[in-house]
C-alpha cells in the first residue's frame, strides 16, 4: 500500500489519569498503557492511504490516521498470529477522542487493557480516523465523501494484514462499532462476509425510516437554511446528522456547494431523496443479505434503554427481523443513554463476545 506516513506520541496510563507526550520523530509511532506488575499494551498511530477516497468532492484527505492496538504478548512472542477487530467510531468523534482526556465518554486502551485482565483473548484492534467534513463518514460509498465501505472492507484489511501478524482470514476478523460505527458495522458486515465474521452494534444508529430526516416543515426549514459550511458548523446535531445522510445516501456532484440532495426542497418532502437513505438502511438490507448473515460466525448488537427513541426502536426491530427468518444473535437492552455505560458495555461485553466468536489458530476461544 502506498503513501503510508507515521507519527509520534507516547499515552501513558499512571493511575487515573491518561497523559500524552510528544516525542521525537521516528519509524513508528507507539504508546504503552503501563499498568504495574502486567504486560504492556501498545497502540501505534499510522496513516493508511485509500485509493477509495481519492477524488472525493468534500476535499477529505484520503491520508486517514489509524489506530493499531497491539496486545501484550505482540512484541515477545514472534511467531505468534492474532485475531484482528475493526472498531468504528460514532458521528462527530475522532480519533483523538478515544485516546483523550479523562472526562471523553470512552479510553479505548483503559477498555481494552481491563478486559485483557479480566480474562478477554489477546486480539489486534484497529480503529481509523473516519471524520469527515461532514463530521462523519457514515461508512458509505459517496462521490461526495468518499468509498469508506470499500476503503474499510478492501484496502484498509489488506494494509494491516500485510503489516502486522494477522491471521488473515474472515473467520479470525471481527468488525465493532458504536452510533455511526454501529451503523458502519453492521452495513459492511453484512454485505462482506468473505472479510468479517462476526458484528457487534453498540447504539446504532440510523436504521429507522425516522432518523435524520426531517419530520415537519418547520424542520425542514432549519436544515434548508444551512447554505455554507460555516453555517453547517453551527447548526445543531439533528442537521449535521442530516446533512452527513445526504453527503453519504444521496450524493449529488452537481448540486456545490455540499454535493448533496436533501430530503426536502423548498418546503417539499423528495420522495427520491429519501428512497435513497431507506435503502443504506440496514433494516431494509437485512432480507437482501439472509445468506450472507447466515455465514457469519456471530451477531450481536444492543443500546442504552434510555437512548433516544428511534436507536432504541431500530434495535429491536433488528430484532424482530432476525427472529423471523432465524438468523441467531445477541441482543440486549441495558441500563443507560447513547453514551452512559457504552465505555463499559466494550469491557465487558462486546470485546469477550469478539473472542468467543472468533477463531484463534485452528479453534475459537474457550468459552
Amino acid at each position: 500500500m502506498k503513501h503510508i506516513k507515521r507519527t509520534c506520541a507516547l499515552i501513558t496510563l499512571a493511575g487515573a489519569a491518561l497523559l500524552v507526550t510528544e516525542t521525537p520523530r521516528c519509524s513508528m509511532a507507539r504508546a504503552q498503557v503501563v499498568k504495574e506488575g502486567t504486560p504492556s499494551l501498545t497502540v501505534e498511530r499510522i496513516k493508511v492511504h485509500g485509493k477509495s477516497l481519492e477524488g472525493n468532492l468534500a476535499g477529505d484527505s484520503p491520508d486517514r490516521e489509524v489506530a493499531v492496538l497491539l496486545p501484550p504478548s505482540y512484541a515477545a512472542e514472534k511467531e505468534r498470529r492474532y485475531p484482528v477487530v475493526y472498531v468504528l467510531h460514532g458521528f462527530s468523534d475522532k480519533l483523538d477522542g478515544w485516546f483523550g482526556s479523562e472526562q471523553h465518554w470512552v479510553k479505548l486502551p483503559v477498555v481494552v487493557d481491563r478486559a485483557l485482565a479480566e480474562g478477554t483473548a489477546e486480539m489486534i484492534l484497529v480503529i481509523p480516523d473516519a471524520y469527515t467534513r461532514f463530521e462523519g463518514s457514515m461508512y458509505s460509498s459517496s462521490v461526495t465523501t468518499g468509498d469508506w465501505e470499500n476503503y474499510i472492507a478492501s484496502e484498509l484489511v489488506a494494509h494491516v494484514d500485510s503489516h502486522y501478524r494477522t491471521m488473515g482470514r474472515a473467520a479470525s476478523r471481527g468488525i465493532v462499532g458504536h452510533s455511526m460505527g454501529g451503523y458502519g458495522a453492521l452495513r459492511i458486515g453484512m454485505r462482506h462476509p468473505d472479510v468479517f465474521s462476526t458484528i457487534y452494534a453498540l447504539n446504532p444508529c440510523c436504521l429507522t425510516l425516522a432518523f435524520a430526516v426531517p419530520q415537519d416543515a418547520q424542520a425542514a426549514k432549519r436544515m434548508e437554511a444551512v447554505r455554507t459550511f460555516d453555517d453547517l458548523a453551527r447548526a445543531d446535531v439533528g442537521i449535521k446528522a442530516a446533512f452527513a445522510s445526504a453527503a453519504a445516501w444521496s450524493p449529488n456532484p452537481k448540486n456545490p456547494p455540499f454535493f448533496i440532495d436533501l430530503p426536502w426542497h423548498d418546503g417539499s418532502r423528495q420522495p427520491m431523496v429519501i428512497a435513497k437513505w431507506t435503502a443504506n438502511r440496514p433494516l431494509f438490507m437485512v432480507d437482501q443479505n439472509v445468506a450472507n448473515l447466515r455465514k457469519l460466525r456471530g451477531i450481536g448488537f444492543g443500546g442504552g434503554s434510555h437512548d433516544i427513541p428511534s436507536n432504541i426502536d431500530g434495535v429491536r426491530i433488528l430484532d424482530d427481523e432476525l427472529n423471523a427468518i432465524g438468523i441467531a444473535h445477541a441482543f440486549e437492552l441495558y441500563d443507560g443513554d447513547h453514551t452512559s455505560g457504552a465505555a463499559a458495555r466494550l469491557e465487558k461485553v462486546v470485546l469477550p463476545f469478539l473472542a468467543q466468536k472468533l477463531e484463534f489458530g485452528n479453534t475459537t476461544w474457550p468459552h
